[in-house]
C-alpha cells in the first residue's frame, strides 16, 4: 500500500480556533480523520503531521517511506526556500493544498516557493481540499483512481 505524508505547517495546530472566519471550525484532529477517511478509500496509507517549525518538516520529508507527499506549508509556503529545496530534492510526487484561496488574500500570498516543485496546487477547497490532494495522489501513485 502506497504511502503519503501529509505534512502541515505552522500555526495549523490551531485549526478550528484561528480565524473561523477564514479557516472554518474543523480541528487539526478533525482533518487527520478526513485525511486518513480519503486515503483509505483510494488504498494509501496516510501518515499525518504537522509541526511549526521549519526544520521539522523537512526532516520529515527527508525521512525514507513515503510515495507522495500532501502538504499545507502554512506562510512557509511564501517564504521558505528549503522547504521549496527539500522537496525537490526527495522528487516525490507532491500536492500543494490551502485552506483558503491564497489568491483572494494579501498580496504576498499569491506567490508560494513550494508551488514551483509541486505537480498540483489546491486552495480555496476548505478541509475537502485535503481529500482532493489525496485523490490526485492516488492518481499520480497509479492507484485506483487511476
Amino acid at each position: 500500500m502506497p504511502t503519503v505524508l501529509v505534512l502541515n505547517g505552522p500555526n495549523l495546530n490551531l485549526l478550528g480556533r484561528r480565524e473561523p472566519e477564514l479557516y472554518g471550525d474543523v480541528t487539526l484532529a478533525r482533518l487527520e480523520a478526513l485525511c486518513r477517511a480519503a486515503g483509505s478509500a483510494h488504498g494509501l496509507e496516510v501518515d499525518f503531521r504537522q509541526s511549526n517549525h521549519e526544520g521539522a518538516l523537512i526532516d520529515a520529508i527527508h525521512e525514507p517511506g513515503p510515495d507522495g507527499i500532501v502538504i499545507n506549508a502554512g506562510g512557509y509556503s511564501h517564504t521558505s526556500v528549503a522547504l521549496r529545496d527539500a522537496l525537490a530534492a526527495v522528487a516525490l510526487p507532491t500536492v500543494e493544498v490551502h485552506l483558503t484561496n491564497v489568491h483572494r488574500r494579501e498580496p504576498y500570498r499569491h506567490r508560494s516557493l513550494v508551488s514551483e516543485v509541486a505537480d498540483a496546487v489546491i486552495c480555496g477547497a476548505g478541509p475537502h481540499g485535503y481529500a482532493l490532494a489525496l485523490t490526485h495522489l492516488a492518481y499520480l501513485l497509479g492507484g485506483k483512481d487511476r
